[in-house]
């Protein structure tokens, strides 16, 4: 079946041109067109649609509300925004219910690789029920006393953009959230950005502030006390692993770019926890007690009770939200790199090699087995020559 695309905008010239650029897409792609709002919205009480590109500046129902009551009636649909960059007010409007933000013009090419993007990983989770879930979520949840520390910066007459860069970047939720604005063509900037601290820079405090005083673009964590989860715990992992990540990296390489995304990897490479915790708790806290019980590591528990993984879940996420292939593949395949299908030297190397390494002194599921290492990745790349130099550099290494 082919994918089913509405394109929604006021203006009739737009729609026409959007028809003439997709022309070449006609035998991959089933595309409609809604000439405002309302008509969008009609149009999908009739039909349902994978992928929804929108304006932000309409009459009548804007892109932000059209975002906002699709995300909430229809979640399984890819959202998009692409309108005129000189929108900032109403772009942080839709912050929350889109995935992606695309400016006008836009290249063809970067419109259709986007929607292909996000429609292949809609079809790689089979179940349903985890897509919808997975695509409702428009933020993840931050430590309260650093979404707190944050704001009270914010709210400064000092405000210092080198303090809030910090403050984000020691949180895995804000981190996610600015890479995925700032990994947008929306704003022009530079498509490579995997440092938080580079941007919040960026972005600077015109965009942050709206962004976490008006727009709510932060979660506070709402602790659904699940016994043997923590979320600092498991902030304190991710961070541990970030860095000894990185280390690895920079052991092996001189690629900036590759070192940055291993510390980003690392980061990232626990948020479908995050995902799987807030969401479903109860079917979490069943896999945390499998994994107990018939003594597992964490993941296959979860397979067991999920159908999925935490990897796949984050790895979803984050590419519906349009962050690099590296971070992706970083993520989903940081238990198992062998099905990554790489021997070569990535992101996914050090942040899975960090992960075992950091295990031990800053475990994330303390009733689990520790999940150990891809033998046949391990060997077949030629890495377990260098794992006790990596082990040695990690320990000598102060976490972040």
């Amino acid at each position: 079946m082919n994918t089913r695309i509405l394109f929604v905008d006021d203006e009739a010239n737009v729609l026409s041109g959007l028809r003439r650029m997709l022309r070449g897409q006609r035998k991959q792609w089933d595309m409609h067109f809604a000439n405002g709002g309302a008509a969008a919205l009609e149009m999908m009480e009739n039909e349902p649609f994978d992928v929804v590109v929108s304006d932000m500046r309409m009459p009548g129902i804007d892109g932000a509300e059209l975002l906002t009551r699709i995300a909430k009636e229809y979640p399984h649909t890819v959202r998009l925004v692409l309108s005129g960059q000189s929108e900032h007010e109403r772009i942080l409007r839709a912050v929350g219910p889109a995935h992606q933000f695309l400016s006008k013009p836009c290249d063809p090419d970067v419109l259709i690789k986007t929607i292909m993007s996000a429609c292949g990983l809609q079809s790689q989770l089979k179940d349903k029920a985890l897509i919808n879930v997975i695509s409702q979520i428009d933020s993840l949840p931050c430590l309260p006393n650093i979404y707190r520390e944050l704001i009270h910066e914010l709210e400064s007459d000092d405000t210092s953009l080198d303090r809030v860069a910090k403050i984000i970047e020691s949180d895995i939720g804000m981190t996610s959230k600015i890479l995925q604005l700032v990994n947008s063509s929306f704003f022009g900037l530079p498509q490579h950005v995997n440092s938080p601290q580079h941007a919040v820079s960026l972005l600077g405090l015109n965009v942050i502030r709206p962004l976490v005083l008006t727009a709510d673009a932060f979660m506070q964590y709402e602790d659904p006390d699940i016994e043997g989860f923590s979320l600092q715990e498991s902030i304190d992992h991710s961070l541990a692993v970030a860095t000894a990540a990185r280390t690895i990296a920079e052991a092996e390489s001189k690629d900036q770019h590759l070192i940055d995304d291993a510390f980003i990897g690392g980061m990232m490479h626990d948020i479908g926890k995050l995902v799987l915790a807030v969401k479903l708790p109860e079917q979490f806290s069943q896999a945390i007690e499998k994994a107990k019980q018939d003594k597992l590591p964490f993941w296959q528990a979860e397979m067991e009770v999920f159908g999925t993984t935490h990897a796949q879940i984050g790895a979803h996420l984050l590419g519906l939200w349009g962050l690099p292939n590296p971070l992706v593949e970083a993520v989903a395949f940081h238990h198992v790199p062998s099905d990554a299908h790489n021997l070569a030297f990535t992101p996914l190397t050090a942040v899975h090699a960090a992960n075992v390494l950091q295990q031990d002194q800053y475990p994330s599921d303390r009733a689990a087995q520790n999940a150990g290492w891809d033998d046949a990745y391990m060997s077949e790349g030629n890495f377990n020559e260098n794992v006790d130099r990596w082990a040695t550099l990690v320990h000598q290494e102060p976490v972040a």
